[in-house]
């Protein structure tokens, strides 16, 4: 006779009880033992392996016990496996058939002891579904109450549990103060009100040494001792518990504990936090690519706007659009201008040409009617404030291309902001000319940048961190060799560089003050790297040598 290897899974949704001596696992595995040994003429035999999942329900597959089941169902290990009711295993309908078709690919069935099912034919699936069907439909319902429950019980404002805010004990269905806490809180309400930044916020307390107070949770597990982030003060400034309401699915209700922020406070607060929202979006909005769509390189290639972030900072770049999607590679090298740089150069030629509109109108082919003059004054007036504003629109109408060649920028002009005006529409000559900007491209790193000739850069460019860097580490380490108590050799072994690195990184101590100024203002000659400087030439002791090296208009 062939042996059939049974295996008892039992379950029990809550682990209340589970501590008897005699528990449901226990009664639930009797009454499976009984079964198989029922079956004995059968061939049917116990595995010794238990498979017991306390206090977990029935309603996910992701349980200890049926995991382990199922690798040895897997495996072949197990023939049947024997339940004391279908519910235990699942009660989801879409589960039952991921586990029945485990169990077909491993030729395995199951057996309900309190329920007759055979599971090879199609009636007693059909049956085992129906049932299956009403156990989800019971947990889906009890789900719903236990939902209403909870938001009935929020409604009148009482605390259904969770982890309570910072300052906040549970007392019952209620919240009481922890003095000690609620003071942190109070500090840092006043604080954002002082300083209306919460990053402003955040280096203020991290600066005093100010730390989360250490809690322990409902599991046991201690946690915080750290410094404040700026997204645990978001939800502390954002709590409206510490006002004395109880939130709820975007519901906010009076609650029954009292508050730690008097009202007032608390409003004044949310406006502001509002506020500064806003205006984060404005200058989104302002920062917005002004150029898209009309940057080319010399081969035709459109560069188009990303953006990278650091922290809060948000640097935008004009990059080639081969280069950015892995397109096929082009014979001219691949671009990547910071967006600032290049907006402010084509925005202040362009002002440049509004101051004399009348002459720009020409050169687009519009012939100046004695009636046109005061209107072209007038909307060239008002094309330079928007300039100002860097409005999008504005530099649509004035410009139809711009192409980036290696030593210039040639605008190609636009007719369009001459709409509307008298002898627009009958002008013989052509509708849009070019212009040249005198700028050649001079790359630093990963970016290339706009200088003219005597190497000063064309637009704003933001100082480099890495220069800055340099130079405060080597007033740091001159400071540490000027005590005498550490050699260069020491010294570089502590901050583990070479002895070699530290004497070229020293002699930045010794630049001239006003490269040093130059540095922290970014106002270097372009293309200056950090590698320049610690070439192991190394640079010259003298401060004119080093100016006339290092910043713009100074001839060596």
């Amino acid at each position: 006779m062939k042996q059939v290897r049974c295996a008892i899974y039992t379950r029990k949704s809550s682990d209340e009880g589970l501590e008897q001596d005699f528990n449901s696992l226990d009664a639930q595995r009797e009454a499976c033992v009984a079964y198989i040994l029922s079956q004995a003429s059968e061939g049917w035999k116990l595995v010794p392996e238990r498979y017991d999942d306390g206090g977990l329900s029935g309603g996910t597959l992701q349980r200890p016990a049926l995991q382990r089941l199922l690798a040895d169902v897997k495996a072949g290990a197990v023939d049947i496996i024997v339940v004391y009711k279908v519910d235990r295993l699942t009660r989801s309908l879409l589960d039952f058939s991921k586990l029945v078709e485990a169990l077909d690919a491993a030729s395995t069935s199951f057996v309900s002891v309190t329920q007759s099912f055979n599971t090879t034919t199609s009636m007693g699936r059909l049956t085992l579904n129906m049932l299956l069907s009403f156990a989800q439909f019971e947990r889906e319902v009890t789900a719903e109450r236990i939902r209403d429950k909870i938001a009935a019980s929020k409604a009148k404002g009482m605390w259904m549990g969770g982890t309570p805010p910072l300052g906040y004990r549970p007392e019952g269905r209620s919240l009481a103060i922890v003095e000690e806490h609620a003071a942190l809180i109070r500090d840092i309400f006043a604080r954002y009100r002082r300083l209306g930044n919460v990053r402003h916020v955040a280096e203020e307390l991290a600066s005093e040494g100010i730390i989360t107070p250490r809690r322990v949770n409902g599991k046991g597990r201690a946690y915080g001792g750290c410094l404040f982030t700026r997204g645990q003060l978001y939800t502390i400034l954002r709590n409206p518990i510490y006002a004395g309401d109880i939130p709820h699915k975007g519901k906010v209700y009076p609650g029954n504990h009292p508050p730690i922020i008097e009202r007032d406070e608390w409003e004044g607060v949310q406006f502001k936090l509002s506020d500064n929202v806003k205006g984060r979006r404005t200058a989104r909005e302002a920062n917005a690519s002004l150029l898209s769509g009309l940057l080319f390189d010399a081969e035709g290639q459109p560069l188009i706007p990303v953006h990278t972030a650091k922290g809060s900072q948000r640097y935008r770049y004009y990059v080639s659009k081969a280069q950015h999607h892995r397109m096929e590679p082009s014979l001219a090298p691949a671009l990547r201008l910071p967006a600032p740089e290049i907006e402010k150069v084509v925005c202040e030629e362009l002002n440049r040409l509004l101051e004399d509109p009348l002459a720009l109108a020409r050169r687009v082919g519009v012939e100046i009617e004695p009636r046109a003059v005061e209107i072209i004054l007038q909307r060239a007036a008002s094309l330079r404030a928007d300039l100002a504003k860097a409005k999008h629109p504005t530099i649509k109408q004035l410009l139809n291309r711009i192409v980036i060649r290696p030593d210039r920028i040639t605008l190609t002009l636009s007719h369009d902001w001459l709409a509307g005006v008298p002898g627009y529409r009958d002008a013989s000559g052509p509708r849009q000319a070019t212009h040249e900007i005198m700028a050649r491209l001079t790359r630093t790193g990963r970016v290339v940048r706009l200088v003219d000739e005597s190497g000063a850069s064309k637009g704003d460019v933001p100082p480099d961190e890495s220069l800055i860097r340099l130079v405060v580490t080597a007033r740091r380490w001159w400071a540490e060799l000027s005590k005498g108590e550490l050699d260069i050799n020491a010294l570089s072994a502590r901050e583990k560089v070479s002895a070699s690195y530290m004497t070229r990184v020293v002699r930045l101590a010794f630049l001239a003050p006003g490269v040093t100024e130059a540095v922290l203002d970014g106002r270097t000659k372009a293309g200056l790297s950090g590698k320049e400087l610690l070439q192991r030439t190394g640079i010259s002791w003298s401060w004119e040598e080093q100016t006339a090296r290092f910043l713009p208009g100074v001839r060596e």
